[in-house]
């Protein structure tokens, strides 16, 4: 877990990301979203939001870390999700999230 969450702060250097739920559904909605990370003690309802505007498009989704974790990775407060938005550094991630 450690290498995917230097590549997620990687990614957010290189802006590549949007953080949060509200960015994640609106970087999925536009169709940039390459790589979805969502933490596993995020609420039901904010996963749920999440999986729903997802529902017709084939994008990869991950449970990575909890909400601080996530968060600190890319230096923010605790985040419930993050779109990775360059294909590139989104199949780094998933290569080394295995």
């Amino acid at each position: 877990m450690t290498e995917a969450l230097q590549i997620l702060g990687l990614a957010r250097r290189a802006g590549a990301v949007a953080p949060g739920s509200a960015a994640t559904r609106r970087s999925i909605s536009q169709g940039k979203a390459r790589l979805v990370l969502m933490a596993e003690d995020a609420s039901s309802a904010q996963l749920d939001k999440i999986r729903r505007t997802m529902r017709k498009r084939i994008i990869p989704q991950v449970l990575l870390g909890n909400r601080a974790t996530l968060g600190a990775a890319i230096g923010k407060a605790p985040i419930t999700a993050v779109a990775v938005t360059d294909a590139s550094l989104a199949g780094r991630l998933l290569e080394s999230i295995g």
